[in-house]
């Protein structure tokens, strides 16, 4: 297949250890499950073990240098972070351990101070359980209640529903920009100025989204977003919130102890400037600073160039499968939504999902299987599980090419044992 987009596979793959020399079984890996965690260039793994061998230290807290060092990275990280999403502030990022973290930090910070009985959060069906469970617990201590919008039958928001279950007292809408199970990105600018018509806040997960297209939070007019380090090509254990300044200043802390105070007595506590306030105790600092080196890492890219070469892998994923009998794809097609994420999750007629990975694992192949967190979605839909590939730009259209001709032999070597 030819395209003119840019072939960042090529560029690129050396840079990853994992992609560039691991095999799997004695075959030539081939990693499918990016939507999962992404892998790591070699610059990210480098730079937190620069951190432990060479300025391991508290950050914020020592006067000497080693402490200084390490406070200015952690610091520069933040920074970096706040420019990657284009924030008006670098005290507007939180650092968490993940997104999932930073959505329980929404949802138990301004949550619990801001919704009572009778007050409405609006969600959709499509959501990971990250950004359904925390509403369910938070609908339990103040009586607030939980509504969902629910989908087209091309797999993408139904806006309809959307507009009509808006209303007063929606006080928080919170859902994905791009579906780790269905692929559809949903039309945020459009949703947000709805939204804001009724006073109602905006939470975006962007975890699909963040390294594989520009983000820029003014233009999205959205009001906090999160994100996870290891869907960033970073590493694990480390994460981000981005609010609007006015509304962190409006909420209490989420933990309370170390770093985050200003002063204590044995009666009372006042807490520390943003973003302070919201990390109590020493953080992942290693990997807090290499998630910066990620997102430098991602913008020499381009977010841009990694979008087009992706919608050129996406659209050859969907050629390949869809010219399989008896595969079904969930979610929109790349022709008719090309924004759409760089992933398929799919069934196959009266095979289980967990087979079909487990025989491709065999092969070197990992893809997904399950719910992929989205248990509501799958039940929507009748099912209990589904395969997922999903790519991202060190991705092949050779892969691409080997996955749809392991998959046609697994495909048929269950249909034969079945």
């Amino acid at each position: 297949m030819k395209s003119e987009s840019r072939n960042l596979a090529e560029i690129t793959r050396n840079d990853f250890p994992l992609i560039r020399n691991s095999e799997l079984n004695s075959k030539k890996l081939i990693y499918l499950d990016h939507a999962a965690t992404s892998q790591k260039p070699k610059e990210v793994i480098d730079t937190i073990n620069e951190y432990y061998s060479t300025y391991n230290a508290n950050v914020h807290r020592g006067a000497h240098q080693l402490s200084a060092r390490a406070t200015e990275a952690f610091e520069l990280s933040r920074e970096i972070t706040s420019n990657f999403i284009n924030a008006y502030s670098s005290k507007e990022i939180v650092f968490t351990r993940n997104a999932t973290e930073a959505i329980n930090l929404v949802a138990r910070s301004w949550g619990d101070k801001e919704l009572n009985k009778g007050d409405e959060i609006l969600l959709t069906i499509m959501e990971h359980h990250s950004n359904i469970v925390p509403w369910q617990l938070i609908a339990k201590r103040t009586g607030c209640i939980l509504r969902y919008v629910g989908v087209t039958e091309n797999g993408e928001i139904d806006f309809e529903d959307l507009t009509n279950k808006l209303n007063k007292n929606t006080r928080l809408l919170s859902l994905v920009h791009i579906s780790n199970a269905l692929g559809c990105c949903n039309p945020i600018q459009k949703i947000t100025e709805h939204a804001h018509k009724y006073h109602t806040l905006v939470l975006l997960d962007a975890c699909q989204s963040l390294a594989h297209q520009p983000i820029d939070i003014r233009s999205l007019n959205i009001d906090f977003l999160t994100g996870s380090s290891h869907k960033l090509c970073g590493p694990t254990g480390v994460g981000f919130l981005w609010a609007r300044e006015e509304i962190l200043e409006s909420m209490p802390p989420f933990l309370g102890g170390g770093e985050m105070i200003q002063d204590v007595s044995l009666n009372e506590t006042t807490w520390a400037d943003l973003p302070h306030k919201f990390e109590a105790g020493t953080p992942a600092i290693g990997e807090a600073i290499a998630m910066g080196k990620a997102l430098r890492y991602l913008e020499r890219i381009g977010l841009n160039n990694i979008q087009e070469w992706e919608k050129v892998l996406t659209k050859y994923l969907f050629e390949n499968l869809n010219s399989i009998e008896g595969l079904k794809i969930l979610g929109p097609n790349p022709e008719k939504q090309p924004s759409r994420g760089a992933l398929a999750t799919f069934t196959v007629n009266n095979i289980h999902a967990n087979d079909i990975a487990e025989l491709l694992d065999i092969s070197g192949i990992c893809i997904r299987s399950g719910h992929h967190c989205c248990q509501p979605l799958h039940k929507h839909y009748g099912l209990n599980s589904t395969s997922r590939a999903s790519l991202s730009f060190t991705s092949t259209l050779q892969e691409i090419d080997q996955f749809a001709t392991e998959l046609k032999s697994t495909i048929d070597f269950l249909k034969r044992h079945s």
